[in-house]
């Protein structure tokens, strides 16, 4: 009876249709490992830890924006940095972020992302860093990115979401 079935054609393992229903099955299964796989790369750096050195310049950047040394924060930070603000563009952003939101609090890491580019914007060795961070007077994410030059890191870039910055 194996074919027929009430009269219409059945089709059986064999079949042109259950081939292509194993084939998009394998393509699914190979999709879903390749995403994987990104993504097990991508988070490399939050399961080997980040590197104490990396995580010293983001505790003495914080340090400093709270006591209002801006201009240490802008004189060793990286070229990059410089190229992008000024002194004044510099200490305009800390002291906004220190005045209406206050000291930090808590800060977790929220994402680590380690980066080898040859070129772009940002050719180095760095870091990007996403903290949940608490603040006096709200809550909100900063990110840091660090670019390794001769050995030492460098503040290349921060930026700080909040609602409490609004107004």
């Amino acid at each position: 009876m194996k074919g027929r079935m009430n009269g219409r054609r059945t089709r059986g393992w064999g079949d042109t249709g259950t081939r292509r229903i194993g084939a998009l099955f394998r393509l699914t299964i190979a999709l879903a490992l390749v995403v994987f796989a990104s993504a097990a790369c991508a988070l490399k750096a939050s399961r080997q830890g980040v590197p104490a050195e990396v995580e010293s310049v983001v505790t003495t950047v914080g340090e400093d924006a709270e006591e209002g040394r801006y201009e240490k924060i802008y004189n060793e930070a990286d070229e990059q940095w410089r190229q992008d603000s000024t002194l004044e563009q510099t200490i305009a952003v800390f002291s906004t972020v220190n005045n209406k939101v206050g000291k930090v609090k808590n800060r977790q890491l929220h994402a680590a992302a380690e980066e080898d580019r040859s070129n772009g914007r940002l050719p180095g060795h760095s870091f990007v860093l996403t903290y949940d961070t608490r603040f006096e007077r709200g809550e909100g994410m900063e990110t840091f990115t660090l670019v390794e030059r001769d050995g030492h890191w460098f503040l290349a870039k921060y930026f700080v979401n909040s609602t409490a910055l609004q107004g």
